[in-house]
Protein backbone atom coordinates (compact mmCIF):
# COMPACT_ATOMS: atom_id res chain seq x y z
CA UNK A 1 0.00 0.00 0.00
CA UNK A 2 1.34 3.43 -0.93
CA UNK A 3 2.41 5.56 2.04
CA UNK A 4 0.66 8.55 0.44
CA UNK A 5 -2.74 6.83 0.56
CA UNK A 6 -5.13 8.59 2.95
CA UNK A 7 -7.98 6.20 3.90
CA UNK A 8 -10.11 8.90 5.50
CA UNK A 9 -9.86 11.18 2.46
CA UNK A 10 -10.65 8.20 0.22
CA UNK A 11 -13.74 7.36 2.31
CA UNK A 12 -14.97 10.94 2.07
CA UNK A 13 -14.40 11.03 -1.68
CA UNK A 14 -16.34 7.78 -1.97
CA UNK A 15 -19.16 9.29 0.08
CA UNK A 16 -19.25 12.39 -2.15
CA UNK A 17 -19.60 10.17 -5.22
CA UNK A 18 -22.56 8.33 -3.71
CA UNK A 19 -24.08 11.61 -2.49
CA UNK A 20 -24.07 12.92 -6.04
CA UNK A 21 -25.84 9.81 -7.30
CA UNK A 22 -28.46 10.06 -4.52
CA UNK A 23 -28.74 13.84 -5.02
CA UNK A 24 -28.44 14.49 -1.29
CA UNK A 25 -28.92 18.08 -0.18
CA UNK A 26 -25.98 20.09 1.16
CA UNK A 27 -27.08 19.83 4.79
CA UNK A 28 -27.35 16.04 4.72
CA UNK A 29 -23.98 15.77 3.03
CA UNK A 30 -22.35 17.99 5.63
CA UNK A 31 -23.92 15.96 8.45
CA UNK A 32 -22.88 12.54 7.13
CA UNK A 33 -19.47 13.50 5.75
CA UNK A 34 -18.01 14.04 9.23
CA UNK A 35 -18.47 12.19 12.55
CA UNK A 36 -21.08 13.71 14.85
CA UNK A 37 -18.71 13.19 17.77
CA UNK A 38 -15.09 12.19 18.21
CA UNK A 39 -13.06 11.94 21.39
CA UNK A 40 -9.28 11.69 21.78
CA UNK A 41 -7.80 11.23 25.21
CA UNK A 42 -4.86 9.97 27.26
CA UNK A 43 -5.03 6.79 29.33
CA UNK A 44 -2.30 6.71 32.02
CA UNK A 45 -1.51 3.17 33.20
CA UNK A 46 0.68 1.96 36.03
CA UNK A 47 2.85 -0.77 34.53
CA UNK A 48 3.97 -3.86 36.41
CA UNK A 49 7.48 -2.44 36.93
CA UNK A 50 6.06 0.62 38.72
CA UNK A 51 6.48 3.20 35.95
CA UNK A 52 3.53 5.07 34.43
CA UNK A 53 2.95 4.82 30.70
CA UNK A 54 0.46 7.05 28.88
CA UNK A 55 -1.48 5.60 25.95
CA UNK A 56 -3.56 7.41 23.35
CA UNK A 57 -7.24 6.46 23.27
CA UNK A 58 -9.97 7.17 20.71
CA UNK A 59 -13.73 6.88 20.20
CA UNK A 60 -15.61 8.15 17.17
CA UNK A 61 -19.41 8.12 17.00
CA UNK A 62 -20.22 8.77 13.37
CA UNK A 63 -24.03 8.83 13.35
CA UNK A 64 -26.81 7.52 15.60
CA UNK A 65 -29.94 8.54 13.68
CA UNK A 66 -31.02 4.90 13.33
CA UNK A 67 -30.16 3.81 16.88
CA UNK A 68 -27.40 3.62 19.50
CA UNK A 69 -23.88 3.83 18.13
CA UNK A 70 -22.24 0.42 17.80
CA UNK A 71 -18.68 -0.50 16.94
CA UNK A 72 -15.57 -2.37 17.93
CA UNK A 73 -12.72 -1.60 20.29
CA UNK A 74 -9.13 -2.14 19.10
CA UNK A 75 -5.84 -2.44 20.97
CA UNK A 76 -3.31 -2.01 18.18
CA UNK A 77 -0.07 -0.04 17.69
CA UNK A 78 -1.23 1.40 14.35
CA UNK A 79 -4.47 2.84 15.72
CA UNK A 80 -4.99 6.48 14.72
CA UNK A 81 -7.89 8.91 14.77
CA UNK A 82 -8.18 8.72 10.96
CA UNK A 83 -8.37 4.92 11.06
CA UNK A 84 -11.12 5.12 13.65
CA UNK A 85 -13.02 7.76 11.65
CA UNK A 86 -13.05 5.57 8.54
CA UNK A 87 -14.18 2.50 10.47
CA UNK A 88 -16.90 4.42 12.35
CA UNK A 89 -18.34 5.73 9.08
CA UNK A 90 -18.25 2.19 7.67
CA UNK A 91 -20.08 0.91 10.75
CA UNK A 92 -22.89 3.41 10.12
CA UNK A 93 -23.33 2.20 6.54
CA UNK A 94 -23.02 -1.45 7.59
CA UNK A 95 -25.75 -1.27 10.23
CA UNK A 96 -28.08 0.45 7.78
CA UNK A 97 -27.32 -2.03 4.99
CA UNK A 98 -28.07 -4.96 7.30
CA UNK A 99 -31.31 -3.37 8.49
CA UNK A 100 -30.18 -3.08 12.13
CA UNK A 101 -31.50 -0.30 14.42
CA UNK A 102 -27.99 0.93 15.18
CA UNK A 103 -25.59 3.73 14.33
CA UNK A 104 -21.86 3.53 13.73
CA UNK A 105 -18.89 3.95 16.06
CA UNK A 106 -15.34 2.67 16.52
CA UNK A 107 -12.61 3.13 19.07
CA UNK A 108 -9.45 1.82 20.60
CA UNK A 109 -6.05 2.49 22.06
CA UNK A 110 -2.71 2.78 20.28
CA UNK A 111 -0.65 0.10 21.99
CA UNK A 112 1.12 -3.22 21.42
CA UNK A 113 -0.44 -5.74 23.79
CA UNK A 114 2.08 -8.44 22.78
CA UNK A 115 4.45 -6.90 25.31
CA UNK A 116 1.84 -6.23 28.01
CA UNK A 117 0.91 -8.49 30.90
CA UNK A 118 -2.67 -9.50 31.57
CA UNK A 119 -2.86 -7.03 34.48
CA UNK A 120 -1.54 -4.19 32.32
CA UNK A 121 -4.14 -4.96 29.65
CA UNK A 122 -6.88 -5.00 32.28
CA UNK A 123 -5.81 -1.59 33.64
CA UNK A 124 -5.80 -0.23 30.09
CA UNK A 125 -9.34 -1.48 29.36
CA UNK A 126 -10.66 -0.12 32.64
CA UNK A 127 -8.90 3.22 32.09
CA UNK A 128 -10.47 3.55 28.64
CA UNK A 129 -13.96 2.99 30.11
CA UNK A 130 -13.37 5.46 32.97
CA UNK A 131 -12.46 8.17 30.47
CA UNK A 132 -15.37 7.41 28.12
CA UNK A 133 -18.01 6.56 30.75
CA UNK A 134 -20.33 9.53 30.20
CA UNK A 135 -20.47 8.85 26.45
CA UNK A 136 -21.20 5.11 26.65
CA UNK A 137 -24.20 2.99 27.57
CA UNK A 138 -26.71 0.41 26.26
CA UNK A 139 -28.81 3.17 24.68
CA UNK A 140 -25.95 5.51 23.71
CA UNK A 141 -22.87 3.67 22.43
CA UNK A 142 -22.23 -0.08 22.69
CA UNK A 143 -18.61 -1.24 22.22
CA UNK A 144 -17.60 -4.72 21.11
CA UNK A 145 -14.45 -6.67 20.25
CA UNK A 146 -12.28 -5.84 17.26
CA UNK A 147 -8.63 -6.20 16.31
CA UNK A 148 -6.53 -7.68 19.18
CA UNK A 149 -9.40 -7.68 21.68
CA UNK A 150 -11.26 -10.67 23.10
CA UNK A 151 -14.11 -11.63 25.41
CA UNK A 152 -11.77 -11.19 28.35
CA UNK A 153 -11.17 -7.52 27.45
CA UNK A 154 -14.92 -6.97 27.01
CA UNK A 155 -15.68 -8.41 30.45
CA UNK A 156 -13.14 -6.13 32.13
CA UNK A 157 -14.76 -3.16 30.39
CA UNK A 158 -18.24 -4.27 31.41
CA UNK A 159 -17.17 -4.70 35.04
CA UNK A 160 -15.67 -1.21 35.12
CA UNK A 161 -18.76 0.33 33.53
CA UNK A 162 -21.07 -1.35 36.05
CA UNK A 163 -18.87 -0.24 38.96
CA UNK A 164 -19.00 3.36 37.74
CA UNK A 165 -22.77 2.99 37.25
CA UNK A 166 -23.37 2.26 40.92
CA UNK A 167 -23.16 -1.51 40.56
CA UNK A 168 -26.30 -1.80 38.39
CA UNK A 169 -25.95 -4.80 36.08
CA UNK A 170 -25.84 -3.63 32.45
CA UNK A 171 -24.91 -6.62 30.25
CA UNK A 172 -26.28 -4.83 27.19
CA UNK A 173 -23.55 -2.19 27.55
CA UNK A 174 -21.04 -4.29 25.62
CA UNK A 175 -20.98 -7.28 23.27
CA UNK A 176 -18.46 -10.04 22.72
CA UNK A 177 -18.71 -11.18 26.35
CA UNK A 178 -17.96 -14.77 27.44
CA UNK A 179 -21.02 -16.95 26.85
CA UNK A 180 -21.48 -17.79 30.53
CA UNK A 181 -21.37 -14.05 31.37
CA UNK A 182 -24.08 -12.90 28.98
CA UNK A 183 -22.42 -13.46 25.63
CA UNK A 184 -24.18 -15.04 22.68
CA UNK A 185 -23.64 -18.54 21.39
CA UNK A 186 -22.38 -18.34 17.81
CA UNK A 187 -20.62 -15.01 18.38
CA UNK A 188 -17.11 -16.38 17.78
CA UNK A 189 -18.12 -17.97 14.49
CA UNK A 190 -20.40 -15.16 13.32
CA UNK A 191 -18.12 -13.03 11.12
CA UNK A 192 -16.38 -15.95 9.43
CA UNK A 193 -19.61 -17.92 9.00
CA UNK A 194 -21.47 -14.86 7.69
CA UNK A 195 -18.79 -14.45 5.02
CA UNK A 196 -19.19 -18.05 3.88
CA UNK A 197 -23.01 -17.81 3.89
CA UNK A 198 -22.58 -14.96 1.39
CA UNK A 199 -19.97 -16.83 -0.66
CA UNK A 200 -22.44 -19.70 -0.92
CA UNK A 201 -24.99 -17.28 -2.42
CA UNK A 202 -22.46 -15.66 -4.77
CA UNK A 203 -21.29 -19.03 -6.08
CA UNK A 204 -24.89 -20.12 -6.55
CA UNK A 205 -25.56 -16.94 -8.58
CA UNK A 206 -22.44 -17.56 -10.67
CA UNK A 207 -23.38 -21.20 -11.22
CA UNK A 208 -20.16 -22.47 -9.63
CA UNK A 209 -19.72 -25.26 -7.09
CA UNK A 210 -17.56 -24.60 -3.98
CA UNK A 211 -15.62 -27.73 -5.00
CA UNK A 212 -14.29 -25.78 -7.98
CA UNK A 213 -12.90 -22.98 -5.82
CA UNK A 214 -9.37 -22.69 -4.43
CA UNK A 215 -8.81 -19.82 -2.02
CA UNK A 216 -5.93 -17.81 -0.60
CA UNK A 217 -6.52 -16.08 2.73
CA UNK A 218 -4.73 -13.17 4.38
CA UNK A 219 -4.93 -13.35 8.16
CA UNK A 220 -5.33 -16.19 10.64
CA UNK A 221 -7.33 -14.63 13.45
CA UNK A 222 -10.77 -15.66 14.67
CA UNK A 223 -12.57 -14.47 11.52
CA UNK A 224 -10.21 -16.20 9.10
CA UNK A 225 -10.14 -19.47 11.04
CA UNK A 226 -13.91 -19.83 11.19
CA UNK A 227 -14.31 -18.77 7.56
CA UNK A 228 -11.77 -21.39 6.50
CA UNK A 229 -13.52 -24.00 8.64
CA UNK A 230 -16.97 -23.47 7.11
CA UNK A 231 -15.63 -22.94 3.58
CA UNK A 232 -13.88 -26.31 3.73
CA UNK A 233 -17.04 -27.92 5.10
CA UNK A 234 -19.08 -26.77 2.09
CA UNK A 235 -16.47 -28.23 -0.26
CA UNK A 236 -14.01 -25.38 -0.93
CA UNK A 237 -10.21 -25.64 -0.72
CA UNK A 238 -7.88 -23.15 0.98
CA UNK A 239 -4.31 -23.51 -0.29
CA UNK A 240 -2.64 -20.57 1.43
CA UNK A 241 -2.79 -18.55 4.64
CA UNK A 242 -0.71 -15.39 5.08
CA UNK A 243 -0.25 -13.81 8.50
CA UNK A 244 1.89 -11.36 10.41
CA UNK A 245 4.55 -12.75 12.75
CA UNK A 246 5.13 -10.31 15.60
CA UNK A 247 8.30 -12.19 16.59
CA UNK A 248 10.11 -11.61 13.28
CA UNK A 249 8.28 -8.40 12.42
CA UNK A 250 7.30 -9.70 8.99
CA UNK A 251 4.45 -11.53 7.29
CA UNK A 252 4.72 -15.02 5.86
CA UNK A 253 2.48 -17.14 3.64
CA UNK A 254 1.95 -20.83 4.39
CA UNK A 255 1.18 -22.79 1.24
CA UNK A 256 0.00 -26.33 0.50
CA UNK A 257 -1.25 -26.96 -3.03
CA UNK A 258 -3.46 -29.80 -1.77
CA UNK A 259 -5.17 -27.58 0.80
CA UNK A 260 -4.18 -26.54 4.30
CA UNK A 261 -5.09 -28.56 7.36
CA UNK A 262 -6.82 -26.05 9.61
CA UNK A 263 -6.34 -27.94 12.86
CA UNK A 264 -2.63 -28.49 12.27
CA UNK A 265 -2.09 -24.75 11.67
CA UNK A 266 -4.20 -23.84 14.69
CA UNK A 267 -1.98 -26.09 16.78
CA UNK A 268 1.16 -24.11 15.84
CA UNK A 269 -0.41 -20.63 16.04
CA UNK A 270 -0.52 -18.30 19.04
CA UNK A 271 -3.77 -16.67 20.34
CA UNK A 272 -3.19 -13.68 18.03
CA UNK A 273 -3.05 -15.81 14.86
CA UNK A 274 0.74 -15.78 14.34
CA UNK A 275 1.91 -19.15 12.98
CA UNK A 276 5.25 -20.63 14.09
CA UNK A 277 7.35 -20.79 10.93
CA UNK A 278 9.57 -23.72 11.85
CA UNK A 279 6.72 -25.85 13.18
CA UNK A 280 4.69 -25.13 10.04
CA UNK A 281 7.66 -26.08 7.87
CA UNK A 282 7.94 -29.36 9.79
CA UNK A 283 4.28 -30.00 8.93
CA UNK A 284 5.14 -29.76 5.23
CA UNK A 285 4.04 -26.21 4.40
CA UNK A 286 5.99 -24.11 1.93
CA UNK A 287 6.90 -20.77 3.51
CA UNK A 288 6.53 -17.86 1.09
CA UNK A 289 6.89 -14.08 1.49
CA UNK A 290 3.71 -12.74 3.07
CA UNK A 291 2.55 -10.73 0.04
CA UNK A 292 2.56 -13.79 -2.24
CA UNK A 293 -0.89 -14.79 -0.98
CA UNK A 294 -2.14 -12.20 -3.45
CA UNK A 295 -0.46 -13.59 -6.58
CA UNK A 296 -1.31 -17.29 -6.33
CA UNK A 297 -3.37 -18.95 -9.08
CA UNK A 298 -6.61 -19.30 -7.15
CA UNK A 299 -10.22 -18.37 -7.86
CA UNK A 300 -10.90 -16.64 -4.52
CA UNK A 301 -8.95 -14.11 -2.45
CA UNK A 302 -10.03 -13.42 1.13
CA UNK A 303 -8.29 -10.46 2.83
CA UNK A 304 -9.08 -11.07 6.51
CA UNK A 305 -6.37 -9.07 8.28
CA UNK A 306 -6.53 -5.26 8.26
CA UNK A 307 -7.86 -2.39 6.17
CA UNK A 308 -6.16 -1.03 3.01
CA UNK A 309 -4.35 -4.26 2.07
CA UNK A 310 -5.18 -4.24 -1.65
CA UNK A 311 -4.55 -0.94 -3.39
CA UNK A 312 -4.43 0.14 -7.01
CA UNK A 313 -0.72 -0.74 -7.24
CA UNK A 314 -1.45 -4.29 -6.03
CA UNK A 315 -3.88 -5.09 -8.85
CA UNK A 316 -1.08 -6.12 -11.23
CA UNK A 317 -0.08 -8.88 -8.77
CA UNK A 318 -3.47 -10.57 -8.79
CA UNK A 319 -3.68 -13.70 -10.94
CA UNK A 320 -6.05 -13.65 -13.96
CA UNK A 321 -7.62 -16.79 -12.45
CA UNK A 322 -9.12 -14.79 -9.57
CA UNK A 323 -12.88 -14.42 -9.99
CA UNK A 324 -13.97 -13.35 -6.50
CA UNK A 325 -12.49 -11.15 -3.79
CA UNK A 326 -14.32 -11.36 -0.45
CA UNK A 327 -13.38 -8.64 2.05
CA UNK A 328 -13.46 -10.30 5.45
CA UNK A 329 -11.66 -7.30 6.96
CA UNK A 330 -13.01 -3.75 7.01
CA UNK A 331 -12.07 -1.74 3.89
CA UNK A 332 -9.26 -4.12 2.95
CA UNK A 333 -9.71 -3.09 -0.71
CA UNK A 334 -9.32 0.61 -1.47
CA UNK A 335 -12.09 2.35 -3.49
CA UNK A 336 -9.75 2.77 -6.47
CA UNK A 337 -8.79 -0.91 -6.43
CA UNK A 338 -12.47 -1.86 -6.09
CA UNK A 339 -13.32 0.05 -9.29
CA UNK A 340 -10.42 -1.63 -11.10
CA UNK A 341 -11.69 -5.05 -10.00
CA UNK A 342 -15.07 -4.20 -11.47
CA UNK A 343 -13.42 -3.29 -14.78
CA UNK A 344 -11.50 -6.58 -14.77
CA UNK A 345 -14.65 -8.59 -14.15
CA UNK A 346 -13.66 -9.64 -10.62
CA UNK A 347 -16.70 -10.00 -8.34
CA UNK A 348 -16.04 -8.01 -5.16
CA UNK A 349 -17.98 -8.98 -2.07
CA UNK A 350 -17.63 -5.65 -0.19
CA UNK A 351 -16.39 -5.69 3.37
CA UNK A 352 -19.22 -3.84 5.04
CA UNK A 353 -21.53 -6.59 3.78
CA UNK A 354 -19.09 -9.53 3.80
CA UNK A 355 -18.03 -9.13 7.44
CA UNK A 356 -21.48 -8.08 8.61
CA UNK A 357 -21.98 -11.33 10.51
CA UNK A 358 -20.07 -9.94 13.46
CA UNK A 359 -22.29 -6.87 13.74
CA UNK A 360 -25.46 -8.92 13.29
CA UNK A 361 -24.50 -11.33 16.05
CA UNK A 362 -23.39 -8.42 18.27
CA UNK A 363 -26.87 -6.99 17.83
CA UNK A 364 -28.35 -10.39 18.69
CA UNK A 365 -26.21 -10.44 21.85
CA UNK A 366 -27.35 -6.94 22.76
CA UNK A 367 -31.01 -7.96 22.34
CA UNK A 368 -30.52 -11.11 24.40
CA UNK A 369 -28.64 -9.26 27.16
CA UNK A 370 -31.28 -6.55 27.44
CA UNK A 371 -34.06 -9.16 27.55
CA UNK A 372 -32.12 -11.52 29.85
CA UNK A 373 -33.14 -14.40 27.58
CA UNK A 374 -30.67 -16.34 25.45
CA UNK A 375 -31.04 -18.35 22.26
CA UNK A 376 -29.52 -21.69 21.31
CA UNK A 377 -26.56 -21.68 18.90
CA UNK A 378 -28.50 -23.19 15.98
CA UNK A 379 -31.13 -20.46 16.34
CA UNK A 380 -28.47 -17.72 16.38
CA UNK A 381 -26.74 -19.05 13.26
CA UNK A 382 -30.05 -19.55 11.42
CA UNK A 383 -31.07 -15.95 12.19
CA UNK A 384 -27.62 -14.79 11.07
CA UNK A 385 -27.90 -16.68 7.78
CA UNK A 386 -31.33 -15.18 7.06
CA UNK A 387 -30.34 -11.63 8.00
CA UNK A 388 -27.09 -11.41 6.05
CA UNK A 389 -28.32 -13.19 2.92
CA UNK A 390 -31.44 -10.98 2.88
CA UNK A 391 -29.19 -7.89 2.83
CA UNK A 392 -27.19 -9.43 -0.03
CA UNK A 393 -30.34 -10.16 -2.03
CA UNK A 394 -31.67 -6.61 -1.50
CA UNK A 395 -28.40 -5.07 -2.70
CA UNK A 396 -28.13 -7.46 -5.65
CA UNK A 397 -31.63 -6.50 -6.78
CA UNK A 398 -30.47 -2.90 -7.05
CA UNK A 399 -27.22 -3.91 -8.77
CA UNK A 400 -28.95 -6.13 -11.33
CA UNK A 401 -31.48 -3.45 -12.21
CA UNK A 402 -28.85 -0.76 -12.74
CA UNK A 403 -25.29 -0.15 -13.89
CA UNK A 404 -23.96 -0.33 -10.34
CA UNK A 405 -21.65 -2.97 -8.89
CA UNK A 406 -22.70 -4.78 -5.71
CA UNK A 407 -20.37 -2.53 -3.71
CA UNK A 408 -21.92 0.63 -5.16
CA UNK A 409 -25.49 -0.66 -4.81
CA UNK A 410 -24.92 -1.62 -1.18
CA UNK A 411 -23.46 1.81 -0.35
CA UNK A 412 -26.29 3.62 -2.09
CA UNK A 413 -28.89 1.60 -0.21
CA UNK A 414 -27.16 2.14 3.15
CA UNK A 415 -26.48 5.87 2.77
CA UNK A 416 -30.04 6.49 1.58
CA UNK A 417 -31.41 4.74 4.69
CA UNK A 418 -29.26 6.84 7.04
CA UNK A 419 -30.08 10.05 5.18
CA UNK A 420 -33.82 9.30 5.43
CA UNK A 421 -33.48 8.66 9.18
CA UNK A 422 -31.78 12.05 9.61
CA UNK A 423 -34.55 13.75 7.64
CA UNK A 424 -37.31 11.91 9.55
CA UNK A 425 -35.81 13.10 12.84
CA UNK A 426 -35.78 16.66 11.56
CA UNK A 427 -32.01 16.99 11.77
CA UNK A 428 -31.76 18.22 8.19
Amino acid sequence: MSESYDPYLAAQEDFERFSEILDLDAGTRALLRQPMREIQFSVPIRMDDGRTEVFRGFRVQHNDARGPAKGGMRLHPQETIDTVRVLAMGSTWQAALLGLPLGGARGGVACDIHGMSSLEQERLCRGWVRTMFRNLGPHIDVPGPDLMTSSRHMLWMLDEYEALNGGARSPGFITGKPVDMGGSLGRLESTGYGLVYLLREVLRDLGVSPKEIRASVQGFGTVAQHAIDLFQKIGGTVVCVSCWDHRSGASHAFFDENGIDLESLRAVADPFGSIDIEKARDLGYRILPGNEWLSLEVELLVPAAMENQIGLEDMASISPKVKIVAEAADSSVTPQAARTMEEKGIFLLPGFLANGGGLICSYFEQVQSNANYHWEKDEVLAKLDLKITSAYRDAMEIAKGSKWSLRDAAHLMAIDRVARACRDRGWV
